[in-house]
């Protein structure tokens, strides 16, 4: 797959349409050398305290590839085109939330969309910047 998400990567928030509380700040790190990705996600909160959320997966469709903050989940990644889709069943107290999220990068490489749709999240886009 010619695609590779490699990078850092900054929301930018004025085009992002994030459910929940707004952060103040929101970066991501990526490495990508297929099939294998590994992402690290920063939240900055309005007080300016951190959250920091790790995702791991292989894009090679197989299920069971899926870490999410270290732990197994349930999912896959599979291309679409040069479209990633990612597929998870999150567990969140008793209930079990399906995630679709497809990840698309510009033609010039410099902006990352993740867009979830038909999934617990539908309508969440978050739009990143490449930083380096």
């Amino acid at each position: 797959m010619s695609v590779d998400f490699t990078g850092s990567w900054k929301a930018d928030l004025s085009r992002s349409k994030l459910l929940g509380v707004q952060p103040k700040a929101m970066t991501v790190d990526i490495a990508h050398s297929e099939p294998e990705l590994r992402q690290e996600i920063v939240v900055t909160r309005e007080d300016g305290s951190d959250e920091r959320i790790t995702f791991r997966c292989r894009t090679n469709g197989e299920p069971h590839q899926c870490r999410f903050n270290g732990n197994e989940v349930r999912g896959s990644a599979h291309w679409q085109g040069e479209q990633l889709v990612i597929e998870m069943w999150m567990q969140h107290g008793e209930r079990e939330f399906y995630l679709w999220d497809c990840w698309s990068l510009s033609a010039d490489g410099q902006t990352l969309t993740m867009e979830h749709r038909n999934d617990a999240l539908a309508g969440q886009i978050a739009v990143l910047r490449r930083i380096n």
